[in-house]
């Protein structure tokens, strides 16, 4: 039995929202509009997490020089960081937690569009939404994996660029963090291993992502780590 079966009641649910949709619309149609109903829906967590994002990195500059005054006292770090943030009100884990309590939600919709069901019967430009590429035949069927695995990557780019620039941006560089913009593209390499459905769903979701976090970091040198592609 998967961890994840214990998501099957609200799965239950998202499976009956997307059917009454796909009664009026291509079912292809139906996925998107629930994902981009369930991201907007999210979107008060994101504005509070990107909230969170600007205040850690407003302080970072503080944080870096207590590091550095206390390197050789990692007590009295941790009690001058503790002060800063409680005089600021800001908590060391802002931004955290808002996305935190958006994976059961990803969870629910990768759960829906990766586990057998009668949506996955339908099709988008003649291929089977169940459909994994390495069961793709003839040039009709690799087009559609190939437009989608093109948009992620596209996507991807984006964020990578994006990435780089907050990344060359940084005045004290976090370990790792060359490898952070590389992270863009993996959910091209993870729709490899999914059907057509859930390529969907995350080419949907990853053009989310991309636009919610321009916006809400527009005008900074911020951005997350890679979107939960989730």
């Amino acid at each position: 039995m998967s961890v994840l079966s214990v998501l099957d009641p609200a799965v239950t649910v998202a499976h009956a929202v997307v059917s009454a949709i796909a009664h009026v619309l291509p079912t292809a149609l139906a996925i998107v509009l629930f994902v981009l109903a369930v991201r907007l829906c999210l979107h008060p967590l994101a504005r509070a997490a990107a909230r969170g994002e600007k205040a850690r990195s407003k302080l970072a500059p503080k944080v870096a020089e207590l590091n550095k005054k206390h390197r050789n006292n990692p007590e009295k770090a941790r009690e001058a960081l503790a002060e800063l943030y409680r005089e600021e009100q800001v908590s060391p884990f802002a931004g955290c937690l808002p996305m935190l309590v958006q994976i059961p939600f990803f969870s629910v919709m990768y759960r829906l569009f990766t586990t057998p069901n009668d949506l996955l019967d339908h099709t988008l430009f003649g291929v089977p939404l169940g459909l994994h590429v390495g069961n793709a035949h003839g040039a009709g069927q690799f087009a559609v994996f190939g437009l989608l695995y093109a948009g992620l990557a596209a996507v991807g780019y984006v964020n990578y660029r994006r990435a780089r620039h907050a990344a060359a941006a940084q005045t004290t560089p976090q370990p790792g963090a060359a490898l952070l913009p590389y992270l863009s593209f993996a959910s091209v390499l993870f729709a490899v291993l999914v059907p057509v459905a859930a390529g969907l769903y995350l080419l949907t979701t990853s053009v989310w992502s991309a636009s919610e976090r321009a916006w809400l970091y527009r005008g900074t040198n911020q951005a997350p780590a890679a979107a939960l592609a989730l």
